[in-house]
């Protein structure tokens, strides 16, 4: 188990890397649709017109500068996770492109890095929580699986240009 202070000692490494990704899927990625847009004005996004998409093949594990040395700072970058955000940029793999409630999910964490004030404060705020109570019972995390399920299932799903469906 990585430590609090292990933690700490990673964190400028992590919001670097997290920057550099942010850049990357705001440089290649697709903006948000209208009903995208409108889904992450209701989640509470205060900028969804600088939030960006990129589809990719799959989410990759950071090899940076020691970053994801250990099996216990990898599980924080899981390459089976459906989607990632970072700040206003969001990976999403091409088996769930198109789906609406991985969007929702991701928009709610791109709310919370707003809220906080920037990615350091996010990850900082974020990793801890997932150290000390665990990444499924993690408050952020749990805000933005609640938030999902209550937008979701207040509406049926259609379909959106660009390909990009707002789906359950």
């Amino acid at each position: 188990m990585i430590t609090q202070r292990q933690l700490k000692d990673l964190l400028p490494l992590a919001c670097k890397w997290a920057e550099e990704q942010e850049d990357i899927i705001t440089r290649y990625g697709v903006p948000l649709s209208p009903d995208q847009i409108t889904d992450a004005v209701t989640i509470g996004v205060e900028h969804p017109e600088k939030v960006r998409l990129l589809k990719v093949t799959r989410i990759s594990v950071p090899v940076y500068g020691g970053l994801c040395t250990s099996a216990d700072v990898k599980q924080f970058f899981s390459p089976l996770a459906g989607a990632l955000t970072f700040r206003y940029g969001i990976f999403i793999q091409a088996d769930c492109w198109g789906d609406r409630q991985v969007v929702c999910h991701e928009l709610v964490h791109t709310a919370q890095y707003e809220r906080l004030g920037g990615i350091k404060q996010f990850l900082q705020q974020y990793l801890y929580e997932c150290l000390t109570v665990g990444y499924p019972a993690a408050p952020m995390e749990q805000e933005a699986v609640q938030m999902t399920e209550k937008l979701c299932s207040s509406s049926t799903g259609k379909e959106t240009e660009a390909g990009h469906a707002t789906k359950e």
